[in-house]
């Protein structure tokens, strides 16, 4: 597994502990991969960092060097522009081993091994007072007299508040003794600790967006009797004049000496880079980006109409696309919520590199939702093509997805029966308006409950235009080589033969009426008994006159039996496996109502049983994709 950072998607992988030692749900304690300035492992206690274990340097972490399993695991520490994690590996054939953090915070490897069945527990961290975080402030070093911390200032710095050290109340931290010019070569040089934990690098180097006064203090540090590493500290010649390094005089002058070399070096190095940012990096990136300006001004020509928003605006509505701003994820990419200058909410869907759609799922869903206007409709605000970025601004839905209620324990409670027969007939509408009442005659094609948006309350909106197509004239039907979607929502003859039509979106949206009135996943749903999936459970209870046990045991009391039936009739209706045998959009809003008779459904496309009073669908064991891209 990996622990660490999906810089793409914005992911966060990390190990909470339980929240006690009898009770599995989330507790107060995570272990996490820290990416501010050079990347290091921390325990954390909510939000607050309790323990930096530190950076990877290789061999081992820099906050907690020893290894008692080093012989029998390979560590990795892997860092690209891409992700940022950490893994292990067991090398040793007759060991087995977990690292699990407790509901007191410790960080614990558990073992076990061929030659022994009793647990070996090994603890990898907070061992004493100084592995608590910054104990001892900036610019100090913990280090332990027998089972009592004691702080001491580097070399060349003074206590902040000599009287708050006098008893040991160390978090102010030290200042340095004599002020000099950071980088003046005349003035400073470099001071060598050994065995040391080296320090923070949340404020290190590596953050580019540093100022001077952070890169003058260090936190968390401490001596470790071994495997810790050597520190170098720039402090003033004064203090250096009377430090001898392995008793040699002269080895600080030499000291000097190559760091002046270093420093020199670096400074061409990095004189280098910069030409380069300047000079060639623009050029490259000008090509690259030339393609996405050129579909920019073809996509405003197409729509003069297209609402445009400057990339800074949404950096800032966004809080530069900050992590508690993530509402969730799809196939285009996540999704942020944000706020306009004007106050107003937003969702902002944000293409991400990884995803397998692009420009031309972009393009489609801007020319296509721009012209639609219905209430059952997530409205479009505007968009934004920023050189690789393809961001789409929406109207913010405050109450998620529908997957989101219908699919939780506790959250389903919350659907009495009205409001979902209430947002099945809102689906209906916004279906029949794509269908038939729309400028132009829309086939949705990844119609699915994560793909309903609610509003503040509760009304339905049909979202996520990426995959949608037109229709022209008297077309009633396509053909694709290329399918895409999600498993569980294709009709049987999109998912075998890539033909599509009104009648593909009539079929998830059965699907999705079936899933709302019994609470289950179409993906997830497995009756062992008779082997059938939900639509095939469905079936199976309305023939052998059982259809009340598909309901959502939330929806039992509170129903009209008889209201509840004809919307299991429809879906049952919508899922046949023939294209021919599903009715319009028209006639499934009538039926709904009421107002229309219903006939006898037939067997349900992909689905399998034995025992039916009626036969088994001739597709239901035969279904066979070979080029599918299901989201």
């Amino acid at each position: 597994m990996k622990l660490g950072w999906n810089l793409v998607t914005g992911l966060n992988m990390f190990e909470s502990s339980w929240k006690s030692f009898d009770d599995p749900a989330k507790g107060d304690y995570s272990v996490n991969i820290d990416i501010r300035g050079y990347p290091q492992l921390v325990i954390k206690t909510g939000s607050v960092i309790r323990l930096r274990v530190g950076s990877w340097n290789g061999l081992t972490f820099t906050g907690y060097p020893t290894q008692p399993l080093k012989q029998k695991q390979r560590f990795e520490f892997v860092m690209t522009k891409k992700e940022v994690y950490h893994r292990y590996e067991v090398v040793d054939s007759s060991v087995v081993s977990i690292y699990k953090l407790s509901p007191l915070g410790n960080l614990r490897a558990l073992v076990w091994t061929s030659e022994t069945s009793d647990r070996i527990v090994v603890d990898t961290g907070m061992e004493d007072s100084c592995d608590s975080y910054a104990t001892c402030g900036a610019n100090s070093v913990c280090n332990m007299n027998g089972n009592v911390p004691r702080c001491e200032c580097l070399k060349g710095y003074v206590p902040k508040f000599p009287e708050q050290w006098n008893i040991s109340y160390w978090s102010s931290g030290c200042v340095l003794k004599i002020k000099y010019v950071c980088g003046n070569n005349n003035t400073s040089g470099f001071l060598k600790y050994r065995e040391m934990k080296l320090p923070d690098t949340s404020s290190s180097w590596y953050n580019k967006t540093m100022n001077l006064v952070e890169c003058q203090k260090v936190f968390d540090m401490r001596v470790f009797s071994q495997w810790g590493q050597d520190l170098y500290i720039r402090v003033p010649f004064s203090e250096l004049d009377h430090v001898s390094v392995n008793g040699n005089g002269n080895q600080t002058k030499r000291l000097i000496r190559i760091t002046v070399a270093v420093i020199i070096s670096g400074f061409l190095i990095f004189a280098c880079i910069i030409i380069f940012i300047k000079r060639v990096a623009p050029r490259l990136h000008h090509i690259v980006s030339f393609q996405w300006r050129q579909q920019y001004f073809k996509l405003r020509k197409e729509d003069s109409d297209l609402p445009i928003f400057d990339f800074s605006i949404i950096v800032k509505a966004t809080d530069s696309f900050a992590s508690r701003n993530k509402l969730g994820e799809g196939g285009f990419g996540p999704v942020y919520k944000g706020t306009l200058i004007d106050g107003k909410e937003v969702a902002i869907k944000r293409n991400s590199k990884m995803s397998d759609q692009g420009l031309e799922e972009f393009k489609n869903e801007v020319l296509l939702i721009a012209k639609l206007q219905h209430r059952n409709l997530v409205k479009l605000i505007g968009c934004c093509i920023h050189r690789e970025e393809k961001l789409l601004i929406y109207e913010y839905m405050p109450n998620r997805s529908l997957d989101y209620f219908i699919f939780d324990e506790t959250r389903s409670k919350l659907l009495a029966w009205s409001k979902r027969s209430h947002i099945i007939a809102g689906i209906a509408r916004g279906l029949l308006y794509l269908h038939q009442d729309s400028r132009l005659r829309i086939i949705h094609r990844d119609l699915k409950l994560s793909n309903i948006l609610l509003d503040a309350h509760m009304n339905p909106k049909i979202s996520d235009f990426g995959l949608a197509r037109t229709f022209c004239g008297d077309q009633v039907e396509a053909k694709t080589r290329k399918l895409v979607g999600t498993y569980g929502y294709m009709p049987p003859e999109y998912a075998m033969h890539g033909r599509y039509s009104m009648k593909s979106d009539v079929f998830s949206f059965g699907v999705i009426v079936l899933e709302i009135i019994s609470g289950k996943k179409v993906k997830a749903f497995y009756d062992s008994e008779h082997s059938l999936n939900l639509l095939g459970h469905a079936w199976r209870l309305w023939i052998e006159n059982m259809p009340l046990e598909l309901v959502d045991p939330h929806l039992i009391e509170a129903i009209v039996y008889s209201e509840i039936l004809r919307y299991m009739h429809v879906g049952l209706l919508c899922v046949q496996e023939k294209p021919g045998d599903r009715p319009d959009m028209s006639s499934v809003i009538l039926m709904l109502n009421g107002e229309k008779l219903l006939s006898q459904p037939k067997a349900p496309g992909f689905y399998t049983g034995r025992g039916l009073h009626e036969p088994i669908s001739p597709s239901s064991n035969q279904m066979s994709i070979t080029i599918l891209e299901a989201r």
